[in-house]
């Protein structure tokens, strides 16, 4: 039976025991395996479940019984545009949607129509032949709207199993039972940390609506919602990523009061955070530790913890081996994963068990075991005295810089670096100035800011950012190509200083 331990963690929770929580009820583990046998009958038939839905104990539900019976499923992130959706749809040949958005389906795929309805959610099914997918695919992680049709990871039941028990194993010893979860369950690091994580230690997981833990769709993301839900339900831990951290940090430097008692544990991943930011959020009481993975590593890679941080990634969680090839001047060596997560991309063929994944990230591995990122190997910027740095790096730097929202590092084959920066709403140049200039301190000189502009948010709606926030690098300088290219022919640009 797929996922086996997930099922018997489950039958160990104490009669009556919450095992999830919405806004408005509670799901003990009766009947949560009582819903899982509803949902197992609607899944007679089903080769490929969609599921596009805000968080709810429903969602996480289907999920559990898709893996037990075998059924693959699809997540599909709400920010997908309806191209998006239907290009996953079409290229998993899913033939059994639930969803709250039952026009969007519809729009995107015309075939579909309703089976049957439960609490505001839609079953949908449709006629179609089915795709070849690897033999034991359990999920198909599209990412996260990087490229107009992203390719579909094919994920295997053990390998994400195996990543729960590796993160049930690490944080043990903090003693979590109960879990906020704060990103949409369509991101593969909520669904394997958020619900299958907490399931193994007996944990509750309160699962409520996006809009009450702070997001706002095209408006951007509320802190003082999030600050109120956790004052509220005073969870043990949660999941954010770097720009929801700054926020909440923001947020609670500016009104002068920490971050509600009780939390124990606050990960952060989804792309690099520099060490200083995490000490930040400390003081405020927000207990954030930095992690790093990747969807076809079935999500996290390694993790700080309590006592085992420092400024890197962390440790490798034991799941997994974590080598490096090919060492370059400044970044280290490629990192190269290996685990029983990844059975190949849609459509492609199916790779080897136990064939190491070369993530394309650079890094180093540090004398106390713990995983350093510098960067991405297609990112990597040569200057024109032939110094490789990293973007990366010094975005962290610059990110690191509470004035600075979001920014993207540029300057391949020129004598200096430039960038694009997103300023805090309502801070002026002189202020953007000295920023850039305490984060150039902390870097040595070649990879030093020379020139810089301002620039409007980076958004999924206008383009330039994924529907988690990370900024879209090629989209970014495409649209900024002729301000980039001023600033290194016209010395006399207010927004450029050496």
């Amino acid at each position: 039976m797929n996922g086996q331990v997930l099922f018997e963690a489950l039958e160990r929770y104490p009669v009556g025991a919450t095992v999830f929580s919405s806004d408005t009820e509670t799901w003990n583990a009766v009947r949560v395996q009582a819903e899982i046998a509803t949902a197992t009958e609607r899944l007679a038939g089903v080769r490929v479940l969609a599921i596009l839905a805000d968080n709810s104990p429903d969602w996480a539900v289907a999920d559990l019984a898709a893996l037990r019976n075998g059924v693959a499923v699809l997540p599909l992130p709400t920010f997908f545009t309806e191209s998006q959706l239907a290009h996953a749809l079409e290229q998993t040949r899913a033939n059994t949607v639930l969803t709250d958005q039952p026009q969007r389906i519809l729009a995107a795929t015309p075939g579909f129509h309703i089976v049957a309805t439960q609490r505001g959610l839609y079953w949908m099914r449709r006629d179609i032949d089915a795709a070849e997918l690897p033999v034991g695919t359990a999920k198909i992680s599209f990412t996260s709207g990087s490229t107009g049709a992203p390719k579909g990871v094919c994920l295997s039941a053990d390998g994400l199993v195996d990543t729960a028990q590796a993160l049930n194993s690490r944080l043990g010893p903090l003693g979590i039972t109960r879990h906020l979860s704060v990103l949409p369950l369509s991101l593969l690091l909520e669904n394997s940390a958020g619900i299958y994580a907490p399931l193994l230690c007996g944990a509750q997981v309160h699962l409520p609506p996006l809009a009450a833990v702070g997001w706002r769709g095209m408006a951007g993301f509320a802190p003082d919602a999030l600050q109120r839900l956790v004052e509220a339900q005073r969870p043990d831990s949660l999941i954010l990523v770097p720009e929801l951290l700054k926020a909440w940090t923001l947020y609670l430097a500016t009104r002068g009061e920490p971050a509600p008692a009780g939390l124990k544990f606050v990960a952060v991943g989804g792309s690099r955070v520099e060490h200083a930011a995490l000490l930040k959020a400390r003081q405020l009481g927000i207990p954030a530790y930095q992690g790093y993975g990747l969807t076809e590593c079935g999500s996290v890679v390694s993790l700080n913890t309590p006592g085992d941080d420092d400024a890197g990634v962390g440790r490798p969680l034991p799941h997994v081996h974590v080598h490096l090839r090919n060492s370059c001047d400044e970044g280290g060596g490629e990192i190269e994963v290996v685990s029983r997560a990844f059975l190949g991309y849609l459509g492609d063929t199916p790779i080897e068990a136990g064939r190491p994944y070369a993530t394309g990230d650079l890094g180093s591995i540090a004398d106390n075991g713990h995983l350093h990122l510098s960067g991405r190997r297609k990112n990597l910027l040569i200057t024109s005295y032939g110094r490789n740095v990293s973007p990366e790096w010094v975005e962290s730097a610059l990110l690191a810089q509470p004035e600075i929202m979001q920014a993207v590092v540029a300057g391949d084959g020129h004598a200096t670096l430039c960038a694009i920066l997103v300023p805090l709403p309502g801070v002026a140049l002189d202020v953007m100035k000295d920023a850039v200039a305490r984060a150039n301190s902390g870097l040595p000189d070649y990879a030093r800011i020379g020139k810089w502009i301002t620039a409007a948010p980076f958004t999924l709606q206008n383009g330039l950012a994924t529907g988690n926030g990370r900024p879209l690098r090629p989209s970014i300088i495409e649209r900024y190509a002729a301000e980039l290219a001023a600033l290194y022919s016209d010395e006399e640009n207010p927004h450029a200083f050496l």
